[in-house]
């Protein structure tokens, strides 16, 4: 099989590695060719790579799984980043046209979403991604789409995403050491959106919670269009850590207590449920209530819930929510969330599954919420591939690339338009 037109989406996580193989089908679907998954074993901590060697070997076996089973040499990744160093900022840009009779076209979009990599940010910081709210042309405001109309002055709102140029520069670091470039590093609230959420739910406006083994991801989506990122600095992991502390167990045996018997509900817990686990060595076994598990699950995946309400209430949307909560990631599949994300926040809410967007092939395998981010980053990779071979076709030259390299747009619902692919024998293999 050979790479033409295959992307790979890596998913470093703070409990596990994920790389996922895709392409689009006929039907503008993403086809999965081939997964590998490996425990991080304690190389990232909160999204953040803490140990360069244990990420490198986790990054190698995960590629070379999904090499095998998808039968492909994988040279490039798209990558996602995370960690509560994430910030995110609001600004407005201005572009003055010499020409008003000409018409404004996607040029003219891209140079004024250029320019928002140029502004200060905090020391250590650095821009990474732009994404533009909706435009002003020549003071005419609200305009979501200004392609094609006349005007001087050009102006757009834009949602811009900072973080840490060293959590960026380890992530670039571990990639390269196994031999692979990195095409693009996306914010993986980001890429979690495109797998599980609709047009039609940003719309009408929704949050997206993502519970990862560290943190835990909001991106809150209304008119089509992202408003508000953040990163939570807890996830699964820590829920665990309690079960360990307030059962007093190893943490092997915490995590599977969590994940086969635990629930986000301590009121839909029986009273006289007993689960019995394997003492230490010359040591009774443990007996554990399934009422006093689903409390201490409870406390923490209520506390993470109302940091999430926190920043509902501080993007201003609150009330202008019709799609509600979407849950994805690991944590997502305790019993009861969505009831508990509804108590906290008085929203509707839902458990997120990326199935929708996927074709044929290993859909049972990757249908798991966990995956969500991983198949994401196939999407993003396959949308801005496609992007930037329209650029070019239109401009004739490479030369806007050039100037906006690992600026690319983000756009979440051009998932359709990848059927042009179909008929365009072009390979490629990088698509800087």
């Amino acid at each position: 099989m050979n790479n033409q037109k295959i992307v790979v989406g890596l998913d470093i996580g703070t409990t596990k590695i994920c790389a996922i193989v895709g392409r689009t089908s006929e039907y503008g679907k993403v086809d999965i060719l081939g997964i590998g998954k490996v425990p991080s074993n304690g190389g990232v901590t909160r999204g953040v790579v803490s140990n360069i060697d244990r990420t490198v070997a986790a990054i190698s076996e995960a590629v070379k799984m999904a090499e095998e089973v998808a039968n492909v040499n994988i040279k490039n990744v798209q990558v996602g980043i995370a960690g509560a160093h994430i910030n995110s900022l609001q600004h407005r840009g201005m572009l003055i046209r010499n020409d008003s009779e000409k018409e404004i076209s996607q040029v003219d979009l891209d140079r004024l979403e250029a320019d928002m990599y140029k502004l200060a940010v905090k020391p250590g910081d650095k821009i990474l991604h732009v994404i533009p709210q909706d435009y002003m042309v020549d003071d005419e405001p609200g305009i979501m789409d200004p392609i094609g109309m006349s005007g001087v002055k050009l102006e757009g709102n834009f949602h811009i995403i900072t973080g840490q140029i060293t959590a960026a520069k380890n992530i670039y670091k571990c990639v390269e050491k196994t031999g692979l470039k990195v095409t693009d590093l996306t914010l993986e609230p980001l890429a979690s959106a495109m797998s599980v959420l609709s047009p039609e739910e940003m719309e009408a406006g929704i949050v997206l919670v993502d519970i990862g083994g560290g943190t835990t991801d909001v991106a809150i989506f209304h008119d089509s269009v992202i408003r508000h990122t953040a990163i939570i600095p807890y996830g699964g992991n820590i829920i665990t850590e309690d079960i360990k502390e307030g059962c007093n167990v190893m943490k092997n045996h915490a995590e599977a207590l969590k994940t086969k018997f635990g629930s986000a509900l301590a009121s839909e817990a029986a009273d006289n449920e007993i689960i019995t686990i394997p003492g230490l060595k010359g040591r009774d076994p443990k007996e554990i209530s399934v009422k006093n598990l689903a409390k201490i699950i409870q406390a923490r995946l209520q506390e993470i819930l109302e940091l999430v309400y926190f920043e509902v209430k501080s993007s201003g949307l609150e009330k202008k929510l019709a799609g509600g909560i979407v849950l994805t990631g690991g944590g997502s599949m305790l019993k009861h969330i969505t009831h508990l994300a509804s108590l906290v926040t008085g929203l509707d809410a839902r458990v997120g599954y990326p199935n929708e967007h996927l074709a044929k092939g290993m859909v049972e395998e990757v249908k798991s919420p966990i995956y969500a981010t991983g198949i994401g980053l196939v999407m993003k990779g396959l949308n801005d591939a496609l992007y930037n071979e329209n650029l070019i076709k239109e401009d004739g030259t490479d030369a806007v690339l050039q100037e906006n390299k690992n600026k690319k747009r983000f756009n979440i619902f051009d998932m359709n338009v990848i059927k042009k692919w179909l008929t365009d024998d072009k390979e490629f293999s990088d698509f800087d």
